[in-house]
């Protein structure tokens, strides 16, 4: 028995292929491929996942438990991350390593004013860059010991997850969605793209939102972008 609680307490430290052993990372995300991304690389890591996909969720998350690292996405449905990485790192129990992450790199000093330790550009697929982001912002004393194995590793998250994304996506376009709802597909949209190194829908959800923002005439964006989803979700785009 006593030799089964060693060999226990002993799997949970880190080691040098797994040093985020012991560590539980929440994931704000409502993007399945990305947090697909995220999975994979806290499963190469040794460390704990769970994932919120909206503030709200992500609030009673942290209502019952605090994980090690959070990493929130600035565009959520029910709001901008920035507003819940500025309660984090205003709060009596800050997170010990909270990080803000975006397909649009102007989201990256909106983060960092709204107190987040770093920033995480999507694609998110380097195993090196993941647990640098987190080891080097963990308290000294919370550190692993010793030298760790810097891996080339990049993960490919499963084709199934985007395509869950992409159906999210069809069903808000065909419910002939209001400005809010738009607004909302567009960040959406530009963040799976970015994820999966989509460029031509990357264009056309950039080219909705700016539509969205200056109050031009979205229709060519909107049905640009409904077009190159529908074309994805038959198979007949690149995915």
């Amino acid at each position: 028995m006593a030799d089964d609680i060693c060999t226990h307490i002993l799997a949970r430290r880190p080691t040098p292929d797994r040093p985020l052993t012991g560590l539980t990372v929440l994931v704000v995300e409502d993007s399945r491929f990305a947090s697909e991304a995220i999975r994979l690389l806290c499963l190469r890591s040794g460390a704990r996942i769970r994932r919120a996909d909206c503030l709200a969720s992500a609030r009673r998350h942290l209502a019952t438990y605090r994980p090690s690292a959070v990493v929130v996405d600035l565009g959520l449905p029910d709001g901008s991350g920035a507003c819940l990485i500025r309660e984090l790192a205003t709060s009596d129990q800050p997170s010990p390593v909270l990080l803000g992450t975006s397909g649009d790199p102007a989201a990256e000093p909106v983060a960092l004013k709204a107190g987040a330790h770093g920033f995480l550009a999507k694609p998110i697929t380097s195993l090196a860059v993941f647990q640098q982001a987190i080891l080097s912002r963990l308290p000294v004393g919370s550190r692993p010991p010793g030298m760790r194995l810097v891996s080339g590793e990049e993960v490919t998250p499963d084709p199934l997850a985007l395509r869950d994304d992409l159906s999210h996506a069809a069903g808000i376009l065909a419910q002939r969605a209001d400005g809010q709802s738009l607004e909302y597909i567009a960040q959406f949209l530009s963040s799976v793209a970015s994820s999966a190194s989509d460029t031509d829908l990357a264009q056309a959800a950039s080219q909705l939102e700016r539509a969205r923002s200056d109050g031009s005439d979205s229709r060519a964006a909107l049905s640009a972008v409904t077009h190159l989803v529908e074309t994805r979700m038959t198979g007949t785009g690149p995915f």
